[in-house]
């Protein structure tokens, strides 16, 4: 009786984790184009994001945070086979809109 218990509250457990949204994460990402972030330019290379809740912060390679900026995180209902980054034209200039994260359902909606 006492291990049927427990799987059912385990499986509950699992059924009520399934659709949520991760609340931190690291990811990595490719610009393969100068883009703004927050006013921020950052140039075409490779960059770790670290997110957290609704906050994330771009970091370079060389370990320099570039630009820190407030996000809708919002989960789809398949995940993305690759990361890939959105990129709106605002008054002639590149600036990041949304960010797919490669492996999850999770996208990143900029403001």
């Amino acid at each position: 009786m006492f291990k049927k218990l427990v799987l059912i509250l385990a499986v509950a457990a699992l059924v009520a984790l399934a659709g949520t949204v991760p609340t931190g994460g690291h990811y990595r990402v490719t610009l393969i184009q100068p883009a703004a972030v927050q006013g921020t330019t950052l140039k075409a290379g490779d960059y770790r994001i670290n997110l957290m809740d609704s906050k994330v912060t771009i970091i370079a390679d060389n370990g320099k945070t570039m630009a820190e900026a407030t996000v809708k995180v919002e989960t789809q209902d398949t995940k993305f086979d690759n990361t890939t980054v959105r990129l709106d034209t605002a008054s002639g200039k590149a600036v990041i809109a949304e960010i797919r994260l490669g492996g999850t359902k999770t996208r990143l909606v900029f403001n």
